[in-house]
């Protein structure tokens, strides 16, 4: 998470869309930046809500406008994947290996599968019943992002290429992708919603 204290804008890091090569390219102009524990790093908007974004109004007379971004849901899936494999390398257990996308997929939509798997949601992590986070763009479409981040922030700004993703075979039957769309469906009305 960043915070701009004089822009009155929170970013707030959805994982898995990029939020650390924005974080690198954004944390010298902000006025504060949470990035350790994980969780402060990746604060939903709930939890801002509930915490920091009251004290924020109470310090400076004004809210504070959140932005975030937002992966089309199942190439977001497709990231927690692919980042699993590469941090199991570094697990001596190695709890991902032998595992394929479509065994991940349907460990994600099966019961209590999200908690097993240390992976929430999008829409919990952007939306709190009838609240949500204040701009959201979608992922495919960062330059709309980058635009709006000039223009607030007057600079120009240029992401670098980080955490770039081993090349593995993401692929889905029909019935499986059919299955996770309907898991990931408050997720997809989310994104079809920007």
């Amino acid at each position: 998470m960043l915070i701009f204290w004089e822009k009155r804008l929170v970013f707030l890091a959805t994982p898995k869309t990029g939020s650390t090569a924005i974080e690198m390219a954004l944390e010298p102009l902000a006025s504060a930046s949470l990035q350790r524990p994980e969780a402060l790093k990746h604060t939903g908007i709930a939890s801002y809500h509930r915490h920091l974004g009251p004290w924020l109004t109470e310090q400076t007379g004004e809210d504070f406008t959140t932005v975030a971004l937002m992966r089309e849901p199942l190439d977001w899936l497709r990231s927690w994947y692919r980042f699993k494999l590469r941090d199991d390398s570094d697990d001596p257990t190695h709890p991902m290996e032998g595992v394929s996308f479509a065994d991940f997929a349907r460990r994600y939509v099966a019961s209590g599968g999200r908690a097993a798997l240390g992976i929430g949601s999008q829409a919990e992590f952007l939306t709190n019943g009838p609240n949500r986070a204040d701009r959201i763009f979608r992922y495919d479409r960062i330059d709309a992002f980058i635009d709006f981040l000039e223009t607030r922030l007057d600079c120009m700004i240029e992401l670098p290429r980080i955490n770039v993703p081993p090349s593995v075979d993401v692929r889905l039957t029909p019935e499986d992708e059919a299955s996770l769309r309907a898991a990931m469906a408050e997720d997809l009305a989310l994104y079809n919603s920007l």
